[in-house]
């Protein structure tokens, strides 16, 4: 029977802890020898990610028990936190632990015991290591060092270094073997060419973000495993000011010794291959492999060791590609054919894995979850392996969303995706308009994607619709976009949140006196800055933010991010009153409209003493306003009790500014 309600009062069956125990998704997806593993989410077991591992008889099993947390901390985001390969006595994994950050060595099939293979540091943040490679053939793993050289943030240096797998190091930091010099300060991890005789890695510098230019190194290995006349062949740091950089996003070898790389040297991260000895006076000629399709074969470098193409045993390349969205194609390197896999897909994590003839990579659509897909080349079947989505709710109650483009400021394209309130069991009264919440998304050099989210369900259900907007700086859609933002951080993205919110309204599919907006990390920021500089929404949910761009700029944020905003603000030595001047911190006597302040307080990206100084800038102003802060919890939240609590509270945030009955949710206490 369908009811007639008001919007924003339906009753739903997607409550929050549906949402919470189906956070998160698989990562990391490798191959060890005929069997397929990866990370997975555990939001009830503290937030962990355990390794699993499926056998070819298709047998599963989560690989390390409570409390070992596989996930690295290099540049906080981490990255590729394990590598495995098969061996006699069966498998041998190599793991960083999350809670030391120490690397572990383990055989799940002889002693499971997880040993030690790296030593404690005191200093600072410790010894930190992310993208693995097994070198059996030496004894060792090479992959990313990340020192800590004293207590402050940015006191920290990066290596490729050489561990041994006998266990040596794990009380003397002298056997670690340092393969790279730290020339520069950000390094991904080795890609070892089929013969052997050569590395490949990227690296970058300050104030440049890895989307605004790195440089693609190449060394001969020499029979002892030391690297050897060290070079870059391609790639251009630039200037992080001008954006003039060129990005190569990822390299790896192709089995006739030329070297396959993504760079958007054109405006779009397109796939090339280059002879990296054929060199002439210094400049090695590529090759585009698939040029002027006008999309992405690449993204932002957030987690070292992201993969968005694999050469396969034939020498055709598997590849994520698209614009907006993506898919998973076979590319010839040859002809210039590229065949996508048919199949409800349109997001593909970047991490894949090849075997023979398979790929495997990981994807989610509209109507499905994050799922482990296997693609067979040979018949064009895909097929989902593990992870397969399950609907835990009717699907009668997920939302109906679709993309579309908004005019903004300078008549500007804004690409969004629209969730209108959407519930089986209910409709509006006649005339009414619904509420809506503007979601901006984090990075803020990142993408929200096309996929089935219970979070955003929670409230389409509810009848609340949510719009989520791709503003300007977002990836996906070429360097011209992305590079929207470059100066004008607080502004473009603002602008075009506002931009969508308006028309939403103007349309008649919002209710202009019931929209609010929300976001979390950069998208806190947005939803901040938003509420300081116009009166447009009724209420703002902020989420882990940044506050106070002159404190990140002098010490208050990681190393990873620490000059980030030389380029979205510009240069702090040349415009420190536009640090000022855009910091919600110091607009808070302009803010009016309720809010809900949201924090981990173990967060060393946006630390919640920002938090703290923003609700003493705005204390005693007579704004409702309710903080909730989170122990145990980074920068993102991970544990099922605090998923549950921050998504009521968000609800009933709502309920109360828009005037909502609704009683499945704890009242949330707003203070003045």
């Amino acid at each position: 029977m369908v009811t007639t309600a008001p919007y924003g009062t339906w009753t739903s069956p997607v409550d929050a802890r549906t949402v919470a125990a189906h956070d998160g998704r698989p990562a990391f997806v490798g191959m060890v020898g005929d069997e397929v593993w990866w990370t997975e989410p555990r939001p009830a077991e503290g937030g962990r990610r355990t390794l699993v591992r499926r056998r070819p008889d298709g047998a599963e099993e989560s690989v390390l028990p409570a409390p070992w947390n596989v996930r690295s901390r290099v540049l906080e985001y981490g990255g590729q936190p394990w590598a495995g390969t098969d061996t006699e006595g069966g498998p041998l994994i190599v793991f960083s632990n999350f809670d030391d950050q120490r690397l572990y060595a383990c055989t799940p099939d002889g002693d499971p015991a997880p040993r030690p293979l790296t030593p404690h540091s005191a200093v600072g943040g410790g010894l930190r290591w992310v993208d693995p490679v097994l070198r059996c053939d030496l004894g060792e793993v090479w992959c990313v060092l990340e020192e800590f050289t004293g207590e402050g943030p940015t006191e920290v240096r990066r290596v490729l270094a050489a561990v041994p797998l006998d266990g040596s190091a794990a009380e003397d930091r002298t056997r670690v073997r340092e393969l790279s010099d730290d020339r520069h300060r950000f390094v991904t991890g080795p890609r070892i060419s089929p013969d052997g005789r050569r590395a490949a890695w990227i690296a970058w510098d300050h104030p440049r973000m890895p989307w605004d230019g790195t440089l693609a190194m190449v060394a001969r290995i020499s029979a002892e495993g030391t690297f050897e006349d060290v070079r870059p062949v391609v790639g251009d740091l630039g200037s992080a000011a001008s954006g003039d950089g060129e990005s190569v996003a990822q390299v790896e070898w192709a089995a006739d010794g030329s070297l396959l790389f993504v760079s958007d040297l054109s405006g779009w991260w397109e796939l090339q291959r280059i002879d990296p000895d054929a060199a002439d006076d210094g400049v090695v000629a590529s090759r585009a492999l698939c040029p002027a399709r006008q999309e992405e074969f690449g993204g932002p470098l957030w987690n070292v060791g992201q993969r968005w193409f694999l050469p396969l045993d034939d020498g055709t390349l598997a590849v994520i590609h698209g614009r907006g969205s993506t898919a998973l194609g076979i590319l010839d390197p040859v002809t210039g054919e590229l065949v996508d896999a048919a199949g409800p897909w349109t997001e593909w994590v970047p991490t894949l894995a090849v075997h023979g003839s398979r790929v495997l990579g990981i994807a989610a659509g509209p109507h499905s979850s994050y799922e482990l897909v296997e693609l067979d080349t040979c018949t064009g079947h895909a097929r989902v392996l593990a992870c397969r989505h399950v609907d835990v709710l009717d699907p009668a109650y997920h939302p109906r969303p679709r993309s579309r483009t908004f005019t903004g400021p300078d008549g500007r394209d804004i690409h969004a995706h629209i969730h209108p309130p959407h519930n089986p069991d209910h409709v509006a009264p006649d005339g009414e308009l619904p509420p809506y919440v503007v979601w901006a998304h984090g990075g803020p050099t990142g993408r929200a994607p096309l996929v089935l989210d219970l979070e955003i369900a929670y409230f389409t259900s509810r009848g609340i619709g949510v719009a989520e907007v791709n503003y300007g700086g977002s990836t996906g859609y070429g360097r011209e976009y992305r590079e929207r933002l470059r100066g004008r951080w607080g502004v473009v993205d603002v602008e075009d949140c506002a931009a969508v919110a308006r028309a939403l309204a103007d349309e008649g599919s919002a209710d202009r006196a019931r929209l609010a907006i929300r976001g979390g990390s950069a998208g806190g920021w947005t939803a901040a800055a938003s509420l300081t500089t116009t009166d447009l929404y009724a209420c703002g949910t902020i989420s882990y933010p940044v506050l106070d761009l002159t404190g990140w700029a002098t010490g208050g944020t990681h190393d990873f991010e620490s000059q980030y905003l030389e380029s979205l603000v510009g240069p702090f030595a040349e415009v420190p009153d536009r640090y000022r001047e855009r910091s919600p911190l110091h607009r808070a006597d302009r803010i009016a409209a309720p809010f809900l302040l949201l924090q981990g307080l173990d967060d060393v990206i946006c630390p919640p003493a920002q938090c703290e100084r923003f609700l003493a800038a705005v204390a005693g102003r007579g704004v409702p306003h309710a903080y909730l802060p989170f122990a145990g919890e980074g920068h993102g939240f991970r544990r099922a009790e605090t998923m549950v609590r921050a998504v009521e509270a968000e609800l009933a945030l709502y309920a109360q500014t828009f005037g909502l009955t609704r009683s499945d949710v704890p009242a949330l206490e707003l203070r003045g």
